[in-house]
C-alpha cells in the first residue's frame, strides 16, 4: 500500500507515515482538502477584516499529492544504509521516500540517490554525537523533468568524494542538470552553509509562463510549481487591468513577478526588480535577455533602495513579496506616503505580518485578494491582494 492514499477530494486522505506516527509534518492530512482551503481562506478572512467579501476571489488549490517540486532530505540512517527523510524524536533517520505529496520525479530519484550514497561509503552525521559527514540532501524539480541536486556535508573529504564519484552519480541520474556540494561544518540547526561548490551546470529552468527562470542552488522558488503559476498570473492580470507605466519588484528574487508582469497587457512599460542576493539578480537579468523582456534588475537592499529614492523616481506600481516577517514600518510607510504610488501588489507567506503592513498603510485599500494554497496539509499558505490608493 502507498504511504499516502488518495480518496475523493472531500475524503480525509491517508498516510500511512502519519498514522504510525513516524511523520507529522502534514498536520491536516487527516482534515479532508476542502476544509483545509475553506480554513486557510477564513484565517485570511478574520485578519483582513476590512476587505469586502466582493474583492475574494476563489481560492487556488494546491492538490492533495505530487505537488512538491521541492525535497529537503535530512541524511539519516548508517554508513552503507542511508535513510533520505526526517530525523525522529531520537535522532533517527526516518525514511521516507514513499512520501507522495513530492512530485513523481522526486519520488523517483530518492532510491537512486539513496543507493549512491550507500556507495560512497560516507557516513550520515550523527546530530546526538556530532560526527558523521552527510547532513541534507536537497532535491529540486523542474517542470522539464531535470532535477537540481544539492549535498550539504560538514568537510572537505566529503566533497573530494562526491566529486569523485561524480561520473557514477550522473550514471544514475542522468537528468540531474545541476549538482552542488554545500559545505555546513559547524554543528547548527540550519539547511545549508555559505559555501556552496558548483559541481555540474550553474542552474535550473523553470517554465512559469511568459518567461522561464533559472535557479541557482541557494535560489528562492516557490515549492508548488502549479500554484506559483497561478500567482504570477493573477499579479499578471492584476497589473494588466490597472497598466502602469512603471513597476518596482522588490524583493524581486530571480525575477518571477517583475518578469510576467512585465509582459501582461500590451503598453510597454518601465519595469525594475530589486533583490539582495547577487546571484539572483544575475539570474532574473539571464531570463531577461533570453525572453527578450526589457526588464531591468539591481542587486540591493529592497528597503533601503526604496527608501532613497527621490520622489519623481518612484513608480506607479510596487510589487512586494518579503520574507515571513513582512515589509515592515519603513517601507510601509514609504508606500502610504508617495501618493505618486497608485498601487500595489503584495504576495505574503504570512498574513499576520500582511495584516500589519496593510494597517500602516489606511490610504491603499484591498480591491482584490486570493488564497494560493502552496503547501497542502499543513497550515502554511500565500495570499496575493491588489491595493489601491483611495
Amino acid at each position: 500500500m502507498s504511504a499516502l492514499e488518495i480518496r475523493p477530494r472531500t475524503e480525509t486522505p491517508r498516510c500511512d507515515y502519519f498514522e504510525a506516527g513516524r511523520c507529522r509534518s502534514c498536520a491536516l492530512i487527516e482534515t479532508p482538502y476542502d476544509d483545509q482551503l475553506r480554513a486557510k481562506e477564513g484565517r485570511c478572512r478574520e485578519l483582513l477584516a476590512g476587505v469586502p467579501d466582493r474583492a475574494w476571489l476563489p481560492p487556488v488549490a494546491g492538490g492533495v499529492r505530487d505537488f512538491r517540486n521541492k525535497a529537503k532530505l535530512v541524511v539519516g540512517g548508517r554508513r552503507g544504509g542511508v535513510t533520505l527523510g526526517i530525523l525522529g524524536p531520537d535522532g533517527e533517520g526516518v525514511d521516507l521516500r514513499d512520501c507522495l505529496i513530492q512530485e513523481p520525479g522526486i519520488r523517483a530519484a530518492i532510491p537512486r540517490l539513496a543507493a549512491f550514497l550507500d556507495r560512497t561509503g560516507l557516513p550520515p552525521y550523527d546530530v546526538p554525537r556530532r560526527r558523521g559527514e552527510l547532513k541534507f540532501v536537497h532535491v529540486t524539480h523542474a517542470p522539464s523533468g531535470s532535477l537540481m541536486l544539492r549535498f550539504v556535508v560538514r568537510s572537505e573529504r566529503a566533497l573530494a568524494r562526491l566529486r569523485q564519484a561524480l561520473p557514477e552519480l550522473r550514471a544514475a541520474l542522468p537528468e540531474a542538470r545541476v549538482v552542488s556540494v554545500n559545505l555546513l561544518p559547524e554543528h547548527k540547526a540550519v539547511l545549508e552553509g555559505e559555501r556552496e561548490e558548483l559541481l555540474v551546470g550553474s542552474s535550473l529552468t523553470m517554465d512559469v509562463g511568459s518567461a522561464s527562470l533559472h535557479l541557482r542552488p541557494q535560489s528562492f522558488f516557490q515549492t508548488n510549481t502549479g500554484v506559483a503559476r497561478a500567482l504570477y498570473a493573477q499579479a499578471a492580470e492584476w497589473v494588466a487591468d490597472v497598466d502602469p507605466a512603471s513597476i518596482w519588484d522588490l524583493y524581486c528574487g530571480v525575477g518571477g513577478f517583475a518578469l510576467q508582469c512585465a509582459a501582461a497587457g500590451s503598453a510597454p512599460r518601465s519595469v525594475l526588480g530589486v533583490e539582495l542576493s547577487e546571484a539572483a539578480v544575475r539570474s532574473a537579468r539571464r531570463s531577461a535577455r533570453e525572453a527578450g523582456i526589457p526588464a531591468r534588475f539591481e542587486a540591493a537592499d529592497a528597503t533601503a533602495f526604496a527608501l532613497a529614492a527621490a520622489p519623481g523616481e518612484l513608480p506607479e506600481l510596487v510589487i512586494v513579496n518579503p520574507p515571513r516577517r513582512g515589509i515592515g514600518p519603513d517601507l510601509a510607510g514609504l508606500l502610504e506616503s508617495a501618493g505618486g504610488i497608485r498601487h500595489v501588489v503584495y504576495s505574503s507567506c504570512n498574513p499576520e505580518s500582511l495584516a500589519r503592513d496593510l494597517a500602516a498603510m489606511p490610504s491603499l485599500s484591498v480591491r482584490a485578494a486570493r488564497v494560493f494554497d502552496m503547501f497542502p496539509h499543513t497550515r502554511h499558505l500565500e495570499v496575493a491582494v491588489l491595493l489601491g490608493r483611495d
